[in-house]
């Protein structure tokens, strides 16, 4: 069954969504894109995506079509069209379709195109956060405003293509010896002396939302975190490692690069914080 999406003020069958040729997100990757998680059909720290949303376009001086308020009744209304129960919400912004294709900036006349869609997932009882996933590690060739979530996502495309190549689920990707984050999601250890360990936010990693509610939420609990690079030796030595987003809320890392990490199985501390994160989301939903 057709599912509906929504593009530039219409609900429409997915199959029958469309853009211009000419739109610059097509043309120039000039754009944006969020993905909130959707849980009993409630969307899941929507807030956070949102603010990071306003964010992102506001530093690449995109103008959202629509207010905040409006895109939240969008994603609201397109969870209820799709009945759907636990998945993910997408949203692009795109700074439209202009008559050429011109580098620079339409000069007037030009609306930002806003599209969104939904897809059906099992977040909470995915078999993975039993059984943890594999990463590889691959050299992070993206550009230096990493901060900003771009539509241009060609690097991490092949990341994660090699991946899977490898029989792996998640490309951690490397710069100066160090681990920024994966393909699609933040990187995390903790320590043989239980410190959990995640790169600090800042021009060369995605500020994940869920990564960050993840480290207030250790934090709440007296658990203590360290917010700095870490290396693939030292993750490999590490006791656990595990990966965060939207798509999969807290996931065990149980090798990388085919050497095991800890026991090879999910440990007690990814389990007990995936526990908590499922808790916050479910409490917090809206």
């Amino acid at each position: 069954m057709d599912s509906i999406a929504y593009v530039n003020g219409s609900f429409v069958p997915l199959s029958e969504a469309k853009v211009s040729v000419l739109d610059r997100g097509f043309l120039f990757a000039d754009g944006i894109y969020e993905v909130a998680a959707v849980l009993d059909g409630k969307l899941i720290d929507n807030a956070s995506h949102l603010a990071r949303l306003e964010r992102s376009v506001g530093e690449i001086a995109l103008k959202l079509p629509e207010t905040v308020a409006r895109i939240i009744e969008i994603q609201k209304e397109l969870i209820t069209r799709n009945k759907l129960v636990s998945g993910l919400v997408y949203l692009q912004v795109t700074r439209g379709a202009d008559t050429g294709r011109d580098f620079a900036f339409p000069k007037s006349g030009v609306k930002s195109s806003l599209v969104m869609f939904v897809s059906e997932k099992e977040i909470v009882d995915a078999p993975s956060a039993k059984t943890g996933v594999g990463v590889i590690t691959v050299p992070d060739i993206r550009w230096e405003r990493r901060d900003i979530k771009s539509v241009a996502l060609l690097a991490q495309v092949l990341a994660k293509q090699a991946a899977a190549e490898a029989g792996a689920a998640e490309a951690w990707m490397l710069e100066d010896g160090f681990v920024t984050e994966g393909g699609s999601s933040s990187a995390f250890i903790l320590t043989q002396d239980d410190v959990i360990v995640t790169r600090q936010n800042s021009n060369a990693i995605l500020p994940g939302c869920t990564r960050k509610a993840v480290v207030a939420l250790a934090e709440e609990r007296q658990l203590r975190v360290e917010e700095r690079p870490f290396t693939v030796a030292e993750a490999v030595a590490a006791k656990e490692a595990f990966i965060t987003s939207a798509s999969v809320f807290v996931q065990p890392v149980v090798t990388i690069d085919g050497k095991t990490v800890g026991t090879g199985k999910p440990g007690p501390m990814a389990t007990r914080l995936r526990e908590i994160y499922v808790d916050f989301a479910k409490a917090t939903a809206s």
